[in-house]
């Protein structure tokens, strides 16, 4: 694994040197575009439309479209010259409680490490915010753009969780389903509340998959070799029942998901099917 960038926590008077690498990895199902006709992979054409020729990659510069229909291109010497504090330092504000940071701000993370003769400030800093619980929020410029970001412990290290900004944040006010116009019954809530506390569980991400991903691989593999498709078993058929009636079954089955539990037996099959849709 490589950095990806590298630079400096400052925090007070303190600065440590750090690397920062790509925390997470997309492990979708990628497909390529093919002439139906032969199944060769089609090329995707830059073409000018003023010039009438394509265009190949060493002449496309980037640009900035500042009035209709008018750009003034952009170098990388611009984007270097644009003066920054946070320019190569994760320039911290100060440290808030983790739950004082909704998890709708956060857009993705990195992984930190310390940078030559920056390990022991390095461990010093995770070990105080993991004992007392806070994440430092600052800002940093990183590819192309001045973020704000959370400094959190992770095990042995520190994430830095890049976050949107308030503005990028779309209101919920702007969905036309909003206010909704119901009202809900007192014993609706105390059954849902009890549903809630009976299906109660830790979250162990090891125990998850992605098992659509599984399936479309066997049935890509299956069609490469000539083999008939893998076939999925047909949805069963819920009936239609009123709320309450769905919270009282729901209620009754996660009461016996748990004294199975706590039995070290299977659950039912109705159980965990119901779990499984929750993965």
């Amino acid at each position: 694994m490589r950095p990806i960038w590298k630079g400096h926590i400052a925090f007070g008077l303190v600065t440590i040197p750090v690397r920062v690498y790509v925390a997470q990895e997309a492990k979708d199902v990628r497909f390529r575009q093919l002439h139906a006709a032969c199944l060769t992979p089609i090329k995707q054409v830059r073409r000018c439309p003023r010039c009438g020729r394509d265009v190949e990659w060493d002449e496309v510069v980037r640009g900035y479209e500042y009035e209709k229909g008018r750009f003034v291109p952009v170098t990388d010497e611009d984007l270097q010259s644009v003066p920054l504090p946070t320019k190569g330092t994760v320039d911290l504000f100060g440290f808030v409680q983790l739950q004082d940071i909704d998890p709708l701000y956060y857009e993705r993370a990195y992984y930190l490490a310390p940078d030559v003769g920056g390990a022991k400030a390095f461990k010093l800093l995770q070990e105080a915010l993991a004992s007392s619980g806070r994440v430092g929020v600052g800002k940093v410029a990183l590819r192309e753009k001045e973020h704000l970001v959370a400094l959190r412990p992770y095990g042995d290290t520190l994430v830095m969780e890049v976050l949107y900004y308030p503005d990028e944040i779309r209101a919920v006010s702007d969905l036309p389903e909003f206010p909704l116009e119901v009202k809900v019954h007192p014993n609706e809530r105390k059954m849902a509340v009890q549903l809630v506390e009976g299906m109660t569980m830790e979250f162990h991400p090891g125990e998850y998959r992605d098992e659509y991903r599984e399936a479309l691989l066997r049935v890509i593999r299956a069609k490469a070799e000539g083999a008939p498709p893998p076939q999925a078993a047909p949805p069963a058929e819920e009936k239609v029942v009123d709320l309450m009636e769905a919270l009282r079954r729901s209620l009754e089955m996660a009461k016996q998901q748990r004294a199975r539990r706590v039995e070290g037996s299977p659950p039912p099959k109705r159980v965990a099917a119901m779990r499984e849709r929750h993965k």
